[in-house]
């Protein structure tokens, strides 16, 4: 039987229609689950992989992008966390710019999302072909992905709570891996250890040309970079639809995340430079795996390659799921093929999911067309669709509130802080990031910023094609 949650403070009758159970969606998710899905999301490789590109471009100027867009991604999240509280729905953030900028709203942040996790689907299986590249140099890039798509695949047309249990375990690892490294790289700092010919230490963040030996710029020229590090921690919000009591779980769960993020990424990147000199590192190597290879441990630096690959995996898995939910949602309207609206008996949304998969695919293509840069494109349309979708749901929090005020609705106690302004800094924070990108000198994210302008028209004529459509299925 599918169980309706009960409706928190704030949620009308219609909202409550709304509601997991009417979705056809099971209640399969905890408290637990939930925090290490939204944990799962958020580290990736962006971190896992993606730093060590950034730190080879920017130095220890890096831990500065990290703070701040880390503050951007705590505000998105209390934005997020208000609207969930008002109304927990699968849809999320899709439904909310539906409900509260409009229907033309919740098609293009649909879609952006889509092209986000088409883009960090891609670029997790990448990573994971980079990983296993390490181990066995001669296998083809191509084939590792094209495997580990098929694999999650699979775990995810299965059921929610497989899906859950097996998020669970893969974040645990990568929660563990990261504190082991925050212990790990603190005692050596602490220390003044050895590591790889070079001493740890404080100065290591100075004494290779600088905080910013690449220049100030360069630092903020490569913000998109940085935001795509910070992708999907708004996938808590997803999973809002398919837990069992939102109004206790979502407060919690979006709240741990938002502390643990800040220690793990600003406190990680901040120890890898201190550990070694910014110098020591390369994007086509994991950073973590690069310091454990150097300590003087043979195994170390395996058992670390392993644990990046779990969270490639990982976070893949969790864009399988999130995409499946949204691409739904978009098809229940008649703004996706058809298809993606059916569920199996698991109640799992194997169109949406089998369809995301199929585009999927497209990335396997590019690691066999383009290996060494299918990781840097492929984050760099990712980062586009994220930042689309966070400035949609600031600006949804920012319409809720306004007809909270005309008393047309209840807020719920947990609060997005400093609203509005708070929206609009963040708002205008990340229209810069696309800007500046224009500028950067790396060619896939100047590539992105100027592809802004056609993705618009894009789904301006989709929305135009759909309405054309329900207008003729109208007559």
């Amino acid at each position: 039987m599918v169980t309706t949650p009960d409706p928190p403070a704030g949620r009308t009758t219609a909202s409550a229609e709304s509601a997991t159970g009417s979705e056809g969606y099971a209640t399969g998710l905890g408290n637990r689950q939930v925090q290490m899905i939204a944990m799962g999301g958020a580290i990736g490789v962006g971190l896992f992989l993606g730093a060590g590109g950034l730190l080879e471009k920017m130095g220890p100027g890096l831990v500065l992008s990290y703070l701040v867009c880390g503050i951007a991604a705590f505000f998105v999240l209390r934005a997020l966390g208000e609207l969930v509280l008002h109304r927990p729905v699968a849809g999320s953030f899709v439904e909310y710019s539906r409900e509260f900028i409009g229907p033309w709203a919740g098609f293009a942040t649909g879609w952006m999302y889509w092209i986000n996790w088409v883009g960090s689907g891609v670029a997790e299986i990448t990573a994971a072909g980079i990983y296993i590249g390490k181990w066995f140099p001669e296998f083809p890039q191509w084939l590792t992905a094209l495997i580990s798509l098929a694999v999650l695949l699979v775990v995810n047309l299965l059921s929610v709570r497989l899906f859950g249990e097996l998020e669970f375990w893969f974040s645990a690892i990568k929660v563990l891996a990261i504190l082991g490294f925050l212990a790990v790289g603190l005692w050596l700092v602490l220390t003044g250890a050895e590591v790889g010919g070079t001493t740890a230490g404080v100065h290591n963040l100075f004494a290779h040309g600088g905080f910013f030996p690449m220049g100030l710029p360069i630092v903020l020229m490569s913000l998109q970079g940085v935001i795509f590090a910070y992708a999907s921690t708004e996938m808590v919000g997803i999973a809002a639809g398919e837990t069992k009591d939102p109004a206790k779980v979502m407060p919690r769960a979006i709240n741990s995340v938002i502390w643990r993020i800040a220690v793990f990424y600003v406190g990680s990147v901040l120890l890898l430079l201190m550990v070694l000199p910014w110098t020591a590192y390369s994007g086509g190597q994991s950073p973590f795996v690069t310091v454990f290879s150097s300590i003087g441990i043979p195994w170390a630096g395996d058992l670390m390659n392993f644990v990046v690959l779990t969270a490639a995996l990982s976070s893949c898995n969790s864009g399988l799921y999130s995409t499946g939910r949204i691409l739904r949602s978009l098809s229940q309207r008649g703004e996706a093929p058809a298809f993606t609206e059916r569920m199996n008996a698991q109640r799992a949304p194997y169109g949406a999911v089998l369809f995301t998969g199929l585009v999927f695919l497209l990335g396997v293509a590019l690691n066999y067309a383009l290996p060494k840069q299918a990781f840097e494109i492929a984050t760099s349309v990712a980062s586009l669709g994220v930042i689309a979708t966070w400035m949609a749901l600031l600006y949804s929090q920012v319409r809720f509130r306004r007809r909270a005020q005309r008393g047309e609705v209840r807020r719920p106690s947990f609060r997005m802080p400093g609203s509005p302004y708070s929206n609009w800094v963040v708002m205008g924070f990340l229209a810069l990031v696309v800007v500046l990108a224009a500028f950067s000198e790396d060619i896939a994210a100047r590539w992105s910023a100027f592809a802004v302008p056609p993705l618009i028209v894009a789904i301006a004529i989709g929305w135009w094609a759909v309405n054309r459509s329900k207008a003729g299925e109208r007559e």
